[in-house]
Protein backbone atom coordinates (compact mmCIF):
# COMPACT_ATOMS: atom_id res chain seq x y z
CA UNK A 1 0.00 0.00 0.00
CA UNK A 2 0.78 3.67 -0.89
CA UNK A 3 0.68 6.28 2.11
CA UNK A 4 -0.49 9.23 1.01
CA UNK A 5 0.48 12.52 3.66
CA UNK A 6 -2.45 15.40 3.02
CA UNK A 7 -2.53 19.21 4.56
CA UNK A 8 -2.97 17.77 7.85
CA UNK A 9 -0.41 15.42 9.12
CA UNK A 10 -2.66 12.93 10.93
CA UNK A 11 -4.92 12.12 8.13
CA UNK A 12 -3.49 10.21 5.22
CA UNK A 13 -4.69 8.48 1.92
CA UNK A 14 -4.25 5.48 1.45
CA UNK A 15 -3.72 3.56 -2.21
CA UNK A 16 -4.00 -0.13 -1.35
CA UNK A 17 -1.64 -2.42 -4.00
CA UNK A 18 -5.24 -3.55 -6.42
CA UNK A 19 -4.16 -6.68 -8.74
CA UNK A 20 -6.31 -6.82 -11.61
CA UNK A 21 -6.73 -8.60 -15.06
CA UNK A 22 -9.28 -9.29 -17.61
CA UNK A 23 -11.70 -10.98 -14.46
CA UNK A 24 -11.58 -8.54 -12.62
CA UNK A 25 -9.75 -6.96 -9.04
CA UNK A 26 -8.51 -7.87 -5.79
CA UNK A 27 -6.89 -5.85 -3.36
CA UNK A 28 -6.09 -6.01 0.21
CA UNK A 29 -8.26 -3.43 2.26
CA UNK A 30 -7.10 -3.74 5.33
CA UNK A 31 -3.90 -5.72 7.23
CA UNK A 32 -3.03 -4.58 10.75
CA UNK A 33 0.59 -5.03 10.08
CA UNK A 34 0.88 -3.31 7.00
CA UNK A 35 -1.05 -0.61 8.20
CA UNK A 36 1.11 0.11 11.79
CA UNK A 37 4.09 0.01 9.93
CA UNK A 38 3.50 2.07 6.79
CA UNK A 39 1.31 4.75 8.74
CA UNK A 40 2.84 4.61 12.03
CA UNK A 41 -0.77 4.62 13.68
CA UNK A 42 -1.32 2.19 15.94
CA UNK A 43 -4.99 1.23 16.74
CA UNK A 44 -7.51 -1.51 17.16
CA UNK A 45 -10.81 -1.47 15.23
CA UNK A 46 -13.74 -2.44 17.11
CA UNK A 47 -16.52 -1.51 14.72
CA UNK A 48 -17.38 -1.70 10.97
CA UNK A 49 -19.92 0.05 9.10
CA UNK A 50 -22.10 -0.15 5.69
CA UNK A 51 -23.81 2.66 4.67
CA UNK A 52 -25.49 3.58 1.36
CA UNK A 53 -26.30 7.37 -0.09
CA UNK A 54 -27.92 8.80 -3.19
CA UNK A 55 -26.59 11.30 -4.71
CA UNK A 56 -26.46 15.09 -3.23
CA UNK A 57 -26.80 13.72 0.04
CA UNK A 58 -24.52 15.59 2.87
CA UNK A 59 -23.67 13.64 5.98
CA UNK A 60 -21.97 15.78 8.74
CA UNK A 61 -19.85 16.87 10.46
CA UNK A 62 -20.06 14.17 13.45
CA UNK A 63 -17.57 13.00 15.75
CA UNK A 64 -18.14 11.84 19.37
CA UNK A 65 -17.22 13.23 23.10
CA UNK A 66 -15.94 11.21 25.16
CA UNK A 67 -15.74 8.18 23.04
CA UNK A 68 -13.65 9.75 20.12
CA UNK A 69 -13.71 7.44 16.88
CA UNK A 70 -11.37 6.93 14.21
CA UNK A 71 -12.06 6.34 11.43
CA UNK A 72 -10.74 4.20 8.32
CA UNK A 73 -13.18 4.77 5.25
CA UNK A 74 -13.88 3.55 1.79
CA UNK A 75 -16.19 3.96 -0.88
CA UNK A 76 -16.96 0.42 -3.04
CA UNK A 77 -19.85 1.93 -5.00
CA UNK A 78 -20.32 5.13 -6.57
CA UNK A 79 -17.82 8.02 -5.56
CA UNK A 80 -17.77 11.05 -2.36
CA UNK A 81 -15.64 13.91 -1.78
CA UNK A 82 -14.88 13.12 1.83
CA UNK A 83 -14.13 16.00 4.60
CA UNK A 84 -12.08 15.59 8.16
CA UNK A 85 -11.70 18.39 9.81
CA UNK A 86 -9.28 18.92 13.14
CA UNK A 87 -11.38 20.03 16.13
CA UNK A 88 -8.58 19.20 18.52
CA UNK A 89 -7.94 22.82 20.11
CA UNK A 90 -4.11 21.48 20.99
CA UNK A 91 -3.23 21.09 17.63
CA UNK A 92 -1.48 23.65 15.19
CA UNK A 93 -4.00 22.51 12.54
CA UNK A 94 -7.28 23.14 14.58
CA UNK A 95 -10.04 24.57 12.71
CA UNK A 96 -8.61 23.61 9.42
CA UNK A 97 -10.01 20.72 7.17
CA UNK A 98 -9.00 18.57 4.32
CA UNK A 99 -10.78 16.44 1.91
CA UNK A 100 -10.41 14.00 -1.02
CA UNK A 101 -12.71 12.13 -3.42
CA UNK A 102 -13.08 8.26 -2.25
CA UNK A 103 -14.46 6.32 -5.13
CA UNK A 104 -14.91 2.61 -6.54
CA UNK A 105 -12.27 3.45 -9.27
CA UNK A 106 -10.01 5.16 -7.23
CA UNK A 107 -10.04 2.76 -4.43
CA UNK A 108 -8.16 5.37 -1.53
CA UNK A 109 -8.87 4.64 1.77
CA UNK A 110 -9.09 7.48 3.75
CA UNK A 111 -8.02 7.89 7.29
CA UNK A 112 -9.48 10.20 9.72
CA UNK A 113 -8.45 10.17 13.56
CA UNK A 114 -9.66 10.36 16.25
CA UNK A 115 -10.47 14.14 17.29
CA UNK A 116 -11.40 14.52 14.42
CA UNK A 117 -15.14 15.54 12.46
CA UNK A 118 -15.71 13.78 10.07
CA UNK A 119 -18.74 14.17 6.70
CA UNK A 120 -19.02 13.20 3.27
CA UNK A 121 -21.25 14.47 0.41
CA UNK A 122 -22.14 11.88 -2.35
CA UNK A 123 -20.91 12.65 -6.03
CA UNK A 124 -22.86 9.30 -8.28
CA UNK A 125 -25.96 8.73 -8.04
CA UNK A 126 -25.52 6.23 -4.98
CA UNK A 127 -22.65 5.17 -3.24
CA UNK A 128 -21.75 2.39 -0.55
CA UNK A 129 -19.33 3.22 2.20
CA UNK A 130 -17.35 1.35 4.30
CA UNK A 131 -15.75 2.21 7.16
CA UNK A 132 -14.01 0.85 10.27
CA UNK A 133 -14.23 2.55 13.66
CA UNK A 134 -11.71 2.99 16.63
CA UNK A 135 -14.76 2.89 18.97
CA UNK A 136 -18.57 1.88 19.44
CA UNK A 137 -21.11 4.29 18.51
CA UNK A 138 -22.73 6.31 21.52
CA UNK A 139 -25.59 8.60 19.91
CA UNK A 140 -25.59 10.25 22.88
CA UNK A 141 -22.40 11.62 22.37
CA UNK A 142 -22.13 12.45 19.06
CA UNK A 143 -21.67 16.19 17.97
CA UNK A 144 -22.43 17.65 14.78
CA UNK A 145 -20.65 21.20 13.25
CA UNK A 146 -22.86 22.97 10.58
CA UNK A 147 -21.69 21.43 7.35
CA UNK A 148 -21.28 25.16 5.70
CA UNK A 149 -19.90 26.63 8.58
CA UNK A 150 -18.26 30.08 7.33
CA UNK A 151 -15.55 30.19 9.57
CA UNK A 152 -14.60 26.61 8.31
CA UNK A 153 -15.38 27.27 4.77
CA UNK A 154 -15.27 23.62 3.14
CA UNK A 155 -15.38 23.77 -0.54
CA UNK A 156 -18.03 21.21 -0.94
CA UNK A 157 -18.31 20.31 -5.03
CA UNK A 158 -22.12 21.18 -4.96
CA UNK A 159 -24.06 21.24 -7.81
CA UNK A 160 -27.70 21.91 -6.13
CA UNK A 161 -28.39 22.62 -2.30
CA UNK A 162 -27.57 19.28 -0.40
CA UNK A 163 -29.66 16.40 1.22
CA UNK A 164 -29.28 16.78 4.69
CA UNK A 165 -30.71 15.21 7.88
CA UNK A 166 -32.94 17.03 10.58
CA UNK A 167 -29.92 16.28 12.57
CA UNK A 168 -27.24 17.34 10.06
CA UNK A 169 -29.65 20.42 9.40
CA UNK A 170 -28.91 21.41 13.51
CA UNK A 171 -25.22 21.37 13.39
CA UNK A 172 -23.69 24.00 15.42
CA UNK A 173 -21.03 26.67 14.36
CA UNK A 174 -17.61 25.10 14.75
CA UNK A 175 -16.93 28.25 17.55
CA UNK A 176 -19.94 26.88 19.50
CA UNK A 177 -19.11 23.21 19.76
CA UNK A 178 -17.45 21.26 22.35
CA UNK A 179 -13.99 20.27 20.84
CA UNK A 180 -11.12 18.27 21.80
CA UNK A 181 -8.36 19.66 24.67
Amino acid sequence: MKVIPTEIPDVLIIEPQVYGDDRGFFLESFNQKDFREKTGVNTTFVQDNHSMSLKNVLRGLHYQIPNPQGKLVRVVNGSVFDVAVDARKSSPTFGQWVGCVLSAENKRIFWVPEGFAHGFLVLSDRAEFLYKTTNYYYPKYEKTILWNDADLGIDWPLETPPILSPKDQAGQPFKSVEVFP
